[in-house]
């Protein structure tokens, strides 16, 4: 089967949501906490091993990054330039300085608010770990708001297929109980696991109608 994020490019690092490119088209966000495997995940779904940096040392990713992806991807008739994937800044690793750290969890906040070409957003989560209080706010948010999500229990190749599919239903059933409505799967960059699902996954997001992926949003 293609790959309708091969050929993913480099378009941007910005500090500021005033840096990215122009708000128009659609566009996908990728956040997680720095050492939950988000740049790997990228890497194998865009099939670029050096597409997003990835680090022995958490953290690393500490600008917004933006790769625009190329045809034949479309969306709803938009150019291809105006399809794009972004990395948020990994969060939650002690060793970013406190200024930084509170300064993206402004810059996040604000991304998730104003963004107009934002249709969704894909959370990288440790299947070997439990919800962390970043992890809560995201899908707490994307509910509120109405923003699709797609969790990516990332590093599952750590666990055995069994442990890994009850980590699975356990989040499910979390998600049930919480009224929490985010979709979820099992994935693994390094041994390939659930990586088709997930490009599938991105491009159903990034075809979600603009009001109906930001309804209720504050604008």
């Amino acid at each position: 089967m293609s790959n309708p994020l091969q050929g993913a490019q480099f378009v941007l690092a910005a500090h500021r949501i005033s840096q990215l490119p122009a708000d128009h088209g659609a566009e996908v966000a990728f956040a997680g906490r720095s050492n939950a495997g988000k740049s790997s995940a990228l890497n194998a779904l865009t099939n670029h091993k050096g597409l997003a940096r990835t680090s022995k040392t958490p953290g690393r990713t500490q600008q917004m990054v933006a790769f625009s992806l190329p045809p034949p991807t479309q969306v709803d008739g938009q150019p291809p330039s105006d399809v794009r994937l972004i990395d948020l800044p990994g969060y939650g690793y002690a060793k970013v300085p406190l200024e930084m750290r509170e300064h993206w969890k402004l810059e996040i906040d604000a991304y998730l608010h104003q963004r107009r070409s934002l249709r969704g957003l894909v959370l990288i989560v440790d299947i070997r770990h439990p919800l962390k209080e970043f992890d809560r706010m995201m899908l707490e948010f994307c509910f509120a708001t109405q923003l699709p999500c797609h969790l990516l229990l990332t590093k599952a190749d750590k666990l055995s297929r069994g442990q890994a599919t009850q980590a699975l239903a356990a989040l499910r059933k979390q998600f049930a109980a919480e009224g929490l409505h985010a979709t979820a799967q099992i994935f693994s960059s390094s041994a390939g696991t659930g990586v088709e699902e997930a490009r599938q996954a991105v491009m159903t997001l990034l075809r979600q109608p603009r009001e109906g992926a930001h309804q209720g949003r504050e604008r």
